[in-house]
């Protein structure tokens, strides 16, 4: 929108409902079609959620919930005058008619006026200006006030951890190991979790290279830098199989070193006990030294069998190895600091999605993700949000359904859900979403302070992520503040009782 120099009484007129309203030209910024928008949870019903806006971030507010009037379907007349008073807002309108310059003598009280929206809305009114009989001037600082009063007193609290509690999970952290595992052709595997820098799904283009090696299927642009793709079917020797929406590709890191191994499917993060852990048998291994099976992990009392793959050992694979060195001679060290800098600048999540949104939380704040068992168990006595129980190595462990959390359509049970288990309070709780999609490394240069927009929603989705390029906007969940203190201790009281 081109820039002109706004006279303190010119305005913009509107329709909603087929009523004509107007407001001043002073704080609008631009006026836009109806972008792509991420719906936000917890949020006033008026809200519809956020889009991207040239990098930014931009709440969009729909005047019709506001007015209390029914929703329209969104059509080519449809518009988003984007506004700022001090925070960037979107309005969606039904149809934006022209701007006007009106003497004040034109401009009246509105106290008597009868319209769609309650007096306190308006500011006044101009009579026979252009083609309309009377338009009706909005107050929209009133507007806001109304509808996120809640956000003027609200702050999220800090949570703070004793070192008694710090060290306590650091002495069980010591004698357990976090894995992601991952199928195969079929068998399960798992590699530590701190070998992978991020999961992703597979690109619409790989690009071929000849004469590579065996196991090498090509090579991805990752954040512009070259990433060798090896196929662990090809190199364990497995049948091949055209790659679908279920593969994923995990990317490990050595050193300065990384390549992505793709995998059929991931399965979930697990977290295990050093006791259930044991080397590979030395009648496999033969003579091989560099065996990329380097343990095995024994789940179920050993009905479960998950293979760990070590990654030097991967590393030092001759494919990956020839694959690897090719790319380093085509690299300088500048390169390699560069690469360096970016990684410290980048903060890394895990992202998953509810209703066809994406949302992340920090990696470090999930404790492991595991699939839903055939049957929840539904226990009296416990607090009416928690969906049921499950057996975790032992422990019980509360479930509640994310999507129920959030006020969202409930979701018939299928096998791409998951449970994400956090702990929240000294308290591990579980979640369950509609799928665990990725591990993803974010700059933190696209993290921004999500737009306060009411008093739980800015406690509980503190960031959001807004990768332009790739056209997503994701929302970064703050796990602590999924629940709150008196929840807590019904937990507590109901696991006690148990």
């Amino acid at each position: 929108m081109v820039e002109t120099e706004v006279v303190a009484n010119e305005f913009v007129t509107f329709l909603i409902d087929r009523e004509i309203f107007a407001i001043n030209m002073a704080p609008v910024q631009e006026i836009i079609r109806v972008p792509e928008i991420v719906k936000v949870p917890k949020s006033p019903p008026s809200l519809m959620g956020l889009a991207n806006l040239r990098g930014k971030v931009l709440p969009i507010i729909n005047l019709r919930k506001v007015f209390g009037l029914e929703e329209k379907t969104i059509d080519e007349s449809s518009r988003v005058i984007v506004i700022d008073l001090g925070q960037t807002l979107g309005f969606l309108v039904d149809n934006v008619s022209s701007v006007i310059d009106v003497d004040e003598t034109k401009i009246e009280t509105s106290s008597e006026i009868k319209s769609i929206v309650k007096s306190d809305f308006l500011k006044g009114v101009i009579k026979d200006i252009a083609k309309f009989k009377m338009v009706m001037i909005l107050d929209i600082e009133k507007v806001i006030e109304k509808e996120f009063s809640e956000i003027l007193q609200g702050s999220s609290k800090e949570y703070e951890i004793t070192s008694k509690e710090q060290s306590t999970e650091e002495e069980i952290l010591t004698d357990e190991r976090q894995l992601v595992s991952f199928t195969v052709s079929d068998e399960e595997y798992a590699i530590l979790i701190e070998n992978i820098q991020e999961i992703v799904q597979i690109p619409e283009h790989i690009t071929k290279v000849p004469n590579s090696e065996q196991s090498i299927i090509g090579i991805m642009n990752l954040r512009d830098k070259i990433l060798p793709l090896a196929s662990l079917r090809r190199l364990f020797g497995f049948p091949e199989e055209q790659l679908t929406e279920q593969n994923r590709i995990v990317v490990l890191s050595m050193g300065n070193l990384s390549v992505g191994i793709v995998v059929d499917s991931v399965k979930e993060v697990l977290r295990v006990s050093e006791s259930i852990i044991e080397p590979v048998p030395s009648i496999i291994l033969k003579d091989e030294k560099d065996f990329e099976i380097a343990e095995i992990c024994r789940l179920n009392e050993g009905k479960r069998l998950v293979s760990i793959i070590s990654v030097s050992n991967l590393f030092k694979h001759k494919d990956i190895k020839e694959a690897l060195n090719s790319l380093e001679t085509e690299k300088g060290v500048e390169e390699k600091k560069e690469n360096e800098e970016i990684l410290e600048d980048e903060e890394q999540f895990v992202v998953f999605k509810l209703d066809e949104q994406e949302y992340a939380v920090p990696i470090e704040s999930v404790q492991e993700i595991v699939r839903i068992p055939e049957g929840l168990t539904h226990v009296p006595k416990t607090p009416d949000f928690v969906e049921g129980v499950i057996n975790l190595r032992g422990n019980v462990l509360p479930v509640i359904d994310l999507r129920k959390r959030f006020d969202i359509g409930k979701k018939q049970m299928d096998e791409h859900q998951r449970i994400m288990v956090f702990v929240i309070d000294n308290v591990s709780v579980g979640f369950i979403v509609d799928s665990v999609n990725e591990v993803l490394k974010i700059p933190k240069s696209v993290i921004q302070k999500s737009p306060e927009l009411s008093a739980e929603q800015a406690k509980i989705f503190t960031r959001v992520a807004n990768l332009e390029k790739q056209g997503r906007i994701i929302q970064i969940i703050e796990p602590k503040e999924l629940l709150n203190k008196e929840e807590l201790k019904e937990l507590e009281k109901s696991e006690t009782e148990e």
